[in-house]
């Protein structure tokens, strides 16, 4: 994770502080992380932690929640959030994927107590053997599943990550609703709770108070998305500026993505060179003939390569940069959502309207009532 401070907090205002162990690390004692305290948060978030855990996925919540955000100066409407890490059993170590270990000083009651709750993964996925005694078939706890419901049942956004979409589901949050996790889990999911409609292609589902992701990077998209939806584009796109990651992934793009296993051949730098051209014109009528050219192939060998390097089809694509473009422009009091749509190249506001309910799930209009900046 970029710009920790090992040594104390990370920033005033961040909301969790990791500090090093007071001995060296050794090849027989594991490093030992502790999370500290941030005092009167505006909006808790808390992250479930628990022993044997993957930390990629809770560095991605600390990452986007709890640094300190010095950018952000002037574009914030509300306060940046508070991050509680919470556990089990608050204080006690718990080892770590990786040889060190890991000190939660909250537990369950301040999960419960939060306005959203991200669970990253849980103890065993696949369950048998491993599970531990009183937990269910996946190491979810009745103690964390009691949380879980809590905390909806006060009105807190409830948010899986991976495979944490089995402790929602444990909760019974998920029954009726669409949800995903990492693909090589979603059949287990939909056997273990068939009252879940699992979309397995997907890298995330937003049903408004309770959202899944995907796989480990996709918890990166689902976190920008929860910014995006409490800060606005603006914000959301320079966190994702200081992560070094794509701004805005639609939910719906396909989780797994063909990869090279060879050097990038002459033709193929095309498609990235197409993208930057479809992006500087976004606002022209674009085509696939047009693209095509722009990379220097035949359309037939462009839709092929642009398929396998970004797993969706090229106007798909650019139907999503627009989407993404128009965000600051609806978030401005300036223009009609007529004149935003023909800015980021909609042929009308109907079609405009119609994409962007696909990718954003609400209409223009409400976005801008969300989000706009001195919008009545």
């Amino acid at each position: 994770m970029a710009e920790q401070n090992v040594d104390g907090p990370v920033g005033a205002g961040t909301g969790t502080a990791m500090g090093a162990a007071a001995a060296a690390p050794t090849a027989s004692r594991p490093v030992s992380v502790t999370i500290g305290r941030r005092p009167e948060p505006v909006h808790d978030v808390a992250v479930y932690a628990f022993p044997g855990m993957a930390t990629f996925e809770l560095g991605v919540v600390v990452e986007v929640f709890g640094l300190a955000r010095p950018e952000l100066a002037g574009l914030l409407a509300a306060p940046w959030y508070g991050l509680k890490v919470c556990a089990e059993r608050p204080g006690t170590p718990l080892d770590a994927v990786g040889g060190f270990t890991l000190t939660a000083p909250y537990g369950l009651d301040e999960l419960a107590a939060a306005d959203t709750v991200i669970v990253p993964g849980v103890p065993n996925v696949f369950g048998g053997a491993g599970a531990p005694p009183g937990r269910d078939a996946g190491g979810v706890s009745p103690a964390l599943v009691e949380a879980l419901r809590t905390a909806h049942g006060r009105g807190a956004r409830i948010v899986s990550i991976c495979g944490g979409a089995f402790a929602l589901a444990a909760a019974g949050l998920l029954d009726g609703r669409e949800a995903t996790t990492h693909w090589r889990y979603a059949e287990l999911l939909r056997q273990r709770h068939p009252a879940v409609r699992v979309n397995p292609d997907v890298l995330y589902v937003d049903n408004g108070d309770v959202l899944t992701s995907a796989g480990s990077a996709a918890g990166i998209d689902l976190c920008l998305h929860l910014v995006r939806r409490d800060h606005g584009a603006k914000v959301a796109n320079t966190v994702a500026r200081r992560f070094v990651v794509a701004p805005h992934r639609d939910g719906g793009q396909a989780q797994f993505v063909e990869a090279a296993v060879r050097p990038v051949e002459d033709e193929e730098d095309g498609i990235a060179r197409s993208m930057q051209w479809a992006l500087d014109h976004l606002s022209s009528p674009l085509t696939i003939s047009r693209l095509a050219r722009a990379a220097r192939m035949s359309d037939r060998s462009y839709l092929r390569h642009f398929t396998a390097r970004t797993g969706t089809s090229p106007m798909r694509w650019v139907v999503t940069q627009r989407i993404a473009a128009s965000l600051a422009l609806l978030e401005s009091p300036e223009g009609t959502v007529e004149e935003i749509a023909a800015a980021v190249g909609f042929e009308s506001a109907a079609t405009f309207r119609h994409h962007f309910g696909r990718v954003m799930r609400t209409s223009p209009t409400s976005y801008r009532r969300s989000f706009g900046r001195g919008v009545a």
